[in-house]
């Protein structure tokens, strides 16, 4: 078929595509139809005519994707899978309701939605992850985001903008909803997008702007698009919002808004009388390819020595570059920090499967999230601190359940001299907080080698905290570690207190220990490992064993750490937990200087036990 040929039959798809949104937001009484409508034909359009999918497997390696970064137009993602055969017309019915997976934004509930969206400004960076994972895989597949004009003022997409520009990424092309009207006023550049199309161009990108309800212009931007396989492209498409829809057509205060249901029954009778009939459309179909099972990864021992001393964030990299030579799936992303992170291991023996994000923490973890929907096991690392510039984009990651594994170096105080802009004191707290995330604070060498692992065979979101200096070798190559397990370094039937730590504290307290046992006073000194899941049954048994006593120290600040996760753990049996933290704001000096400082030296431990005991 011809374009003129093809136009009554898209014209049909995206008006029944309105029609459900009008239908399922005045059922819920709540939604967003106005910018389901506006997108309504870019998006029948796409799926119908330019979209290589399996309907029957969409995991299939050799589809295009579609990203819906405007997650409030879930109606409109909904309609156009229902115009598909895909969805049944009665969600309709079930649009936000509590038993329903069809949700007021998308979610991975559903099994064409690939990642959660809604939290505007992120589509693009996990788009721009898929493309590169997709001209990895060379089956052709190419990866399209539909953003609105309002979305874009935020950094991260131009982060995004920027590095696919900068990549030549071909196989990536974003849409852009230029309706004019964002949720309180016009979007920054209202109705003309132009300078927001020479911006893209300028960093790279093939750019387009069109009529979004011209249905000859729509075709020809994708023609255009399908031709250019050197740059990235970018459509920008002029569209009215609320389309169709009577008085809320480009009308301000109908963002959210559901038509009434008179306003409804009006605005479903002018759609319905504008279907021509047009014969049905049926979308192109990729090839049959089978995506690999997401395999079990098992790393070869790296042997230390028993007196070495290495820091947790050089160990790391050890073993991701382990974890590489025996899992190509295996990909790490930095943020411009590799020599820090020491992800320049891997990127030295494996540049095709190393990303550098450059400083752009929200891109990095939005392309770590496009790598793990498409079947890679990514590793994105940087400093602790420097996660919290990316924390919507992780906590978006954790509710796409995405296995998206990250690591913050350089945690705490005793980084040292380059002062608390750069010390990770919030992270434990950060991550501890996300859904479904798990948390692990190796202390050697040994047991960063054994998180890394059970990192890369986990299926959810994983953080691990990394330190700055070098630390003794504790654990020996046959020593185990678990997720919700910790580990019990010192134990005695005498011992007064469990002091429990993680990391640069853990030999703080071993060193207090020595001292204390030289008084005559025994402790036990636990080293928690998994602070998410956090070991109940080990600290219950612990806390018994010394009368109740219980003591930890962090360094990290006081709320949300290992303190928080210790005291849930112990408060349900009566157990009330002393805690040494950071304290106050840290400045720069010598790692033993601020640990004296803060409270949190060998030297505070021992004092805080023998106040424990008076």
């Amino acid at each position: 078929m011809n374009s003129a040929e093809l136009q009554p039959s898209l014209s049909d798809i995206a008006t029944r595509i309105r029609i459900s949104a009008v239908r399922a937001t005045t059922k819920a009484g709540s939604g967003h139809p106005t910018t389901a409508c506006s997108a309504a034909d870019l998006v029948a359009a796409l799926f119908f005519t330019e979209m290589r999918l399996d309907l029957e497997n969409c995991e299939n390696p050799a589809v295009d994707r579609f990203l819906l970064s405007k997650g409030h137009a879930a109606p409109l993602l909904y309609g156009v899978w229902e115009q598909l055969g895909v969805v049944s017309p009665s969600w309709v019915d079930e649009l936000r309701e509590i038993t329903s997976d069809f949700e007021g934004h998308p979610t991975p509930r559903l099994p064409f939605v690939d990642v959660a969206t809604g939290s505007l400004g992120q589509g693009l960076s996990i788009g721009l992850g898929m493309a590169l994972a997709m001209q990895a895989d060379a089956h052709g597949a190419r990866a399209f985001v539909l953003c609105g004009d309002g979305e874009i003022a935020e950094g991260a997409v131009w982060e995004a903008v920027e590095l696919a520009g900068y990549r030549k990424l071909g196989n990536l092309c974003t849409l852009i909803d230029c309706n004019q009207l964002g949720q309180s006023g016009e979007a920054m550049y209202g109705a003309d997008p132009t300078p927001l199309a020479a911006a893209y161009a300028a960093l790279g990108w093939h750019t387009l702007v069109i009529d979004g309800h011209d249905f000859t212009q729509i075709l020809d931007a994708f023609a255009a698009v399908r031709k250019e396989t050197a740059r990235p492209s970018a459509i920008f498409a002029r569209t009215l919002k609320g389309k169709g829809l009577g008085e809320a057509e480009r009308a301000s205060g109908w963002h959210g808004k559901p038509l009434s249901v008179a306003q409804a029954a009006e605005a479903v009778a002018t759609l319905e009388s504008l279907l021509t009939g047009a014969p049905e459309l049926h979308p192109r179909q990729a090839a049959a390819v089978t995506a690999p099972a997401r395999p079990s990864v098992k790393l070869d021992n790296i042997v230390y020595a028993p007196d070495a001393k290495v820091a947790t964030r050089a160990a790391f990299g050890d073993a991701l570059l382990a974890l590489g030579e025996s899992e190509p799936l295996i990909v790490a992303i930095d943020g411009d920090t590799q020599n820090s992170t020491y992800t320049e291991k891997f990127h030295r023996a494996y540049p095709d499967r190393y990303i550098q994000a450059y400083i752009a923490e929200q891109n990095m973890v939005g392309i770590a999230t496009g790598q793990a929907v498409m079947g890679r096991i990514p590793f994105a690392a940087t400093f602790a601190a420097f996660f919290a510039r990316a924390y919507d984009q992780i906590r978006m990651g954790a509710i796409s359940r995405v296995g998206v594994n990250l690591c913050g170096s350089h945690a705490g105080v005793s980084i040292g001299a380059d002062g608390p802009s750069q010390m990770g004191l919030e992270d434990l707290a950060m991550m501890r907080a996300v859904p479904n995330c798990t948390v692990l604070y190796p202390s050697d060498a040994v047991s960063t080698q054994r998180a890394t692992e059970l990192a890369a065979n986990h299926a959810g979101m994983v953080y691990i905290r990394t330190t700055r200096p070098a630390t003794p070798v504790l654990y020996s190559s046959d020593d185990e570690f678990e997720i919700g397990r910790c580990r019990v370094l010192r134990s005695s039937n005498e011992d007064q207190v469990s002091i429990v730590a993680g990391g640069i504290t853990l030999f703080e307290a071993l060193q207090a220990a020595d001292a204390l046992l030289e008084t005559g006073i025994a402790v036990r000194i636990v080293d928690i490992f998994s602070v998410k899941p956090v070991d109940t049954e080990t600290l219950r048994r612990c806390a018994a064993d010394t009368g109740g006593k219980v003591l930890t120290v962090e360094d990290h600040y006081p709320e949300g750490g290992i303190g928080d996760a210790v005291a849930a753990a112990l408060a349900p049996v009566g157990v009330a937990v002393r805690r040494l933290a950071v304290q106050g704001l840290p400045r720069s000096g010598s790692a033993t200087d601020l640990l004296e400082v803060s409270g949190i030296s060998a030297h505070h431990i021992e004092m805080a036990v023998r106040e424990y005991l008076a």
